[in-house]
């Protein structure tokens, strides 16, 4: 009977003593791994988050690249870790959503493993063409790709990549084929979109704005419902006959499942907070995103509501990866 009973209370000594957990959170230093190499939009982004953080309250927040596999190396890595707040993880789109419909294995369940904590930032991406191609507007590509289906090559990227589903649905709303030709990173991508190699590119609005000031790229459109502030000219694809097509790339912290509730709560808290700060609204825009400051609920509704949507769209494109 003393053992059940202890069995009984242990629960409930946990619950009440949360919030004096999160009252002494944190006491020590907080790992942020960021799931790519230095020097990326992801790097970048984890480290305003983890100075911002530190700023704010004197925390002591370290990032620490563990890239490989997509970002998923990473991921894994925070999903098997102590869930007590002192391990988190930038997940973004691509590692959270896309990759555990497209890979065969993988090391973790995305709405099972993780707590979401907040959304940093998000982004729309860019369709865009050479100076000089025969599409001058979006419209022109699809009355190309319905004349003679399969003649289109688009770039990406990568395979299984949200640039690269973000081009499947787009041929699944316009009703029209292309050849998907996947590359290692968006700057030998480019290269061949410059060189006359493909006619067409999916990509981040950062890896192409040098190219779209210079005019050496056009914008034919951005794919969130709304324009993005860095390329006000450009119509959405919405805009351009299509609809509710809104692809956008965010990225979010996230923490081991069963991280004490009021522990989200307060790192959810001083990540809304940070991101008012003039500085870190400015060192998001320069990678062509936007701050959303949200609860962690509505996080993992995000989460949920993209892994409805997209998991469709891998299914019908056939999109598979090793």
């Amino acid at each position: 009977m003393r053992i059940a009973l202890a069995g009984l209370l242990a629960p409930a000594a946990l619950m009440l003593a949360s919030p004096s957990v999160a009252q002494q959170y944190p006491d020590k230093p907080i790992r942020l791994v960021i799931p790519f190499p230095p020097g990326g939009g992801t790097d970048f982004l984890g480290r305003v988050v983890a100075k911002g953080l530190g700023s704010g309250k004197g925390w002591n927040v370290v990032p620490e690249n563990r890239a490989g596999a997509g970002g998923t190396v990473g991921l894994a890595s925070v999903a098997r870790a102590q869930p007590d707040g002192y391990e988190l993880v930038l997940a973004q789109i691509d590692n959270m959503v896309i990759a555990p419909e497209v890979y065969k294995q993988i090391n973790y369940h995305s709405t099972k493993d993780f707590a979401p904590v907040g959304l940093v930032g998000e982004t729309p991406l860019v369709i865009v063409t050479r100076d000089g191609s025969p599409f001058p507007t979006l419209k022109h590509v699809v009355e190309q790709g319905k004349r003679q289906p399969g003649s289109i090559n688009y770039a990406s990227p990568g395979a299984g990549t949200i640039t690269h589903l973000a081009g499947e649905l787009f041929q699944q709303v316009a009703g029209i084929k292309m050849q998907h030709v996947p590359y290692r990173g968006s700057g030998p991508a480019m290269a061949d979109l410059l060189g006359g190699q493909v006619p067409l590119m999916f990509t981040s609005i950062p890896s192409a704005f040098s190219q779209i000031q210079s005019g050496k790229v056009r914008a034919l459109a951005v794919t969130s419902l709304t324009r993005s502030p860095l390329l006000p000219d450009v119509p959405t694809v919405a805009e351009s006959g299509y609809k509710d097509f809104d692809v956008r790339v965010w990225y979010g912290l996230v923490a081991p499942a069963k991280t004490p509730p009021a522990v989200l709560e307060k790192l959810s808290g001083e990540l809304n907070q940070m991101l008012k700060a003039k500085e870190v609204v400015d060192a998001i825009a320069a990678q062509g995103a936007e701050p959303r400051p949200v609860t962690p609920a509505e996080f993992r509704e995000i989460i949920q509501a993209d892994i409805r949507k997209w998991r469709p769209v891998v299914q019908a494109a056939g999109v598979q990866a090793q």
